[in-house]
């Protein structure tokens, strides 16, 4: 068991905690198929992967060239659900991490709370955070705004400075950035680690090396 210096441990929850970016891909394809969009699955990757509703929505009817209705979105929720029914796990070695830390811990994601709750479910891994899971819906900004992981951090009774941030996205370590936080950079999915890199950003490709990276950061 590790205690890293860091008082506050912010886990992203999407391609950290569930394996489910590369499955979100997949329907993201369907759904711009859907819509008309043409979007190869590496645009895919860079633009929507870790991003808000606001700037998914916004990508889009710039594709488009016209405004979606505001809940556009939902009407396509069920090919979510029912692909991570059936193909969505645990990132491989983010249980043995979280077992492995003693550092308070919560997760915050551009995720819905129902969303958010029903994934965590799926893999086993909701009893780690419960009454500690916030979401995008709860502040004015999703990510790369840092309101989210400032909202977390006074939620916890945490400062700013004393959290470290567990993400996967180029969104996700923006907000960490601007929130004033740690960034550990996960690299082990879909995002390309240079897009990563950074000032105040420590890149690994193995949830299993976590609470050693946390423990060995300085203040």
């Amino acid at each position: 068991m590790m205690r890293s210096p860091a008082e506050l441990v912010i886990f992203d929850c999407d391609g950290v905690l569930v394996d489910s970016e590369r499955v979100c891909v997949k329907v993201d394809a369907m759904i711009m198929a859907d819509l008309g969009c043409v979007f190869t699955e590496e645009e895919i990757i860079e633009k929507f992967v870790g991003s808000s509703t606001e700037v998914y929505t916004a990508v889009v009817e710039e594709q488009l060239g016209r405004r979606l209705e505001k809940d556009w979105l939902q009407q396509y929720e069920h090919l979510y659900q029912a692909a991570f029914e059936a193909e969505l796990t645990a990132v491989d070695g983010v249980t043995e991490a979280l077992n492995d830390l003693i550092t308070p811990i919560c997760v915050a994601s551009n995720t819905d709370h129902a969303s958010l709750r029903r994934n965590l479910e799926l893999v086993a891994l909701s009893d780690y955070f419960e009454g500690r899971i916030f979401s995008a819906a709860d502040v004015p900004r999703g990510k790369p705004a840092p309101d989210l992981f400032l909202h977390a951090a006074r939620s916890m009774g945490v400062e700013p400075r004393a959290c470290a941030v567990i993400e996967d996205s180029a969104y996700g370590v923006e907000a960490a950035r601007a929130a004033g936080m740690r960034a550990f950079g996960y690299c082990g999915g879909l995002t390309p680690a240079s897009r990563l890199e950074g000032p105040g950003t420590t890149l690994f490709d193995d949830m299993r090396d976590l609470p050693k990276l946390l423990a060995a950061a300085t203040p």
